[in-house]
């Protein structure tokens, strides 16, 4: 069995070990510290006898390194140098330990707090959490609050073995068999130097968190650096993704927010701390002007709808024409008042017709005209003759789609007389 030193030694990037096969480009090693993939940490980067190491993975109870070449004049029985990558290993201890940090904070913001697993990427990091209820923005921004807070308060961070027993009665540990097999690994390999076989290694950031977890962190929070919260989701029901990013990344996000920030403020007049309330007044006021424009919108409709010309279609009085820059949905209530005024000249119906590439019509009847006038009736005649399709009920419809030019439909009407 492959013994791998990464979780409980991860200060260490340089080291000799023992070869014990090789196989083409895989070699497998007495012990190693080399970390391979496992529970969402992506495998350690760096070489071996001065040869990349592409990837790192556990097969059989042995840590196997795949080299990017085959090596030559390396022999089993023999020894080698490993040199890990420092800068990508730093990363994943920081983000490792960031998750857990993340985790404490959701703790204090969640009811039903449970962990569905996470995941490093070179950019960002993933937490998948689940609770009674789902995270909001604000609950998102307070995890971040929360977990600086961890940071900046440089809580320790150590790691141990015990019995899967005792683990389970550890208060509060987060403890999931799937998502944390490299805990429940046997011996050395996840759990550290005295380990027993079926060992589990937790992990404790002091008064913050406490969870299984067979990966590599750092000793204390004041090593992770800012933590940035990037997005939230719901991947499946029930869980909420916490998206984040620590180190550099975080960094430069921080900045980009700020100067989004300091930007919006500036287009409102206003400085970031008054930004919220600037924007708050500017959505009252569009929607005021919103509502002005409808008003207005509508009583220019309605003008332009009481003025077309009427004509006599089965003993009806129809008002015909058409309208310029108007949506067939913004129609409905301008042309139902005109034919709802209750005035001697009120037709018993109106038919608009609106340009475009496919042009539209709506008809609006009157509730009380004692014509047998059918709005949907007429709409479908309409698109009978020239294509198209609509429908609607007896005192209002509309259609779309026609093939003909608004004016040739309102000469078709008036030929109905």
């Amino acid at each position: 069995m492959t013994v791998s030193r990464a979780p409980a030694e991860p200060g260490v990037r340089q080291f000799e070990a023992d070869i014990e096969r090789i196989d083409g480009r895989e070699v497998v090693l007495g012990e190693t510290y080399f970390y391979a993939e496992s529970g969402g940490q992506p495998a350690d980067r760096g070489t071996l006898a001065g040869i990349v190491v592409d990837d790192v993975i556990e097969r059989d109870g042995e840590v196997v390194h795949i080299l990017a070449e085959e090596p030559d004049g390396l022999d089993a029985g023999g020894t080698v140098a490993g040199v890990i990558d420092d800068h990508f290993r730093t990363y994943c201890m920081r983000a490792h330990t960031a998750s857990h940090v993340l985790y404490g904070a959701a703790r204090r913001v969640c009811d039903g707090l449970g962990y569905a697993g996470f995941d490093i990427s070179s950019e960002k990091v993933r937490v998948d959490l689940t609770a009674d209820e789902p995270l909001d923005d604000g609950d998102l921004i307070e995890l971040e609050r929360l977990a600086n807070r961890a940071v900046w308060d440089s809580l320790p961070v150590r790691w141990e073995t015990m019995s899967a027993s005792e683990a389970r009665s550890v208060e509060g540990i987060a403890f999931n068999d799937r998502t944390e097999e490299g805990a429940m690994a046997e011996g050395e390999r996840a759990t550290g130097e005295g380990a027993t076989d079926g060992g589990v290694r937790v992990v404790t950031v002091e008064g913050w968190d406490v969870a299984a977890c067979g990966g590599t962190h750092v000793e204390n929070t004041a090593e992770i650096g800012p933590i940035e919260t990037l997005d939230r989701s719901n991947p499946g029901k029930g869980v909420t993704r916490v998206e984040f990013a620590v180190g550099p990344t975080a960094i430069d996000r921080n900045a980009a927010v700020h100067l989004a920030a300091l930007n919006a403020a500036k287009a409102v007049d206003s400085d970031i701390d008054g930004l919220v309330g600037s924007i708050d007044r500017l959505r009252e006021e569009n929607a005021r002007l919103e509502t002005e424009l409808q008003e207005a919108t509508a009583a220019r409709l309605e003008s332009r709808l009481g003025g077309f010309e009427p004509i006599d279609i089965d003993g009806a009085r129809v008002a015909v024409g058409t309208v310029d820059e108007a949506d067939p949905n913004d129609l409905r209530e301008p042309a139902e008042a005109v034919v709802g005024n209750g005035g001697d000249a009120t037709p018993d119906a109106v038919v608009a017709v609106g340009p475009g590439p496919a042009p539209f019509v709506v008809v609006a009847v009157d509730r009380e005209s004692e014509t047998e006038t059918d709005a949907g009736a007429l709409v479908d005649d309409i698109t009978d003759e020239f294509g198209g399709g609509g429908g609607g009920g007896p005192t209002f419809a509309q259609g779309g789609g026609l093939d003909a030019d608004p004016n040739e439909i309102i000469g078709w009407l008036r030929e109905q007389k």
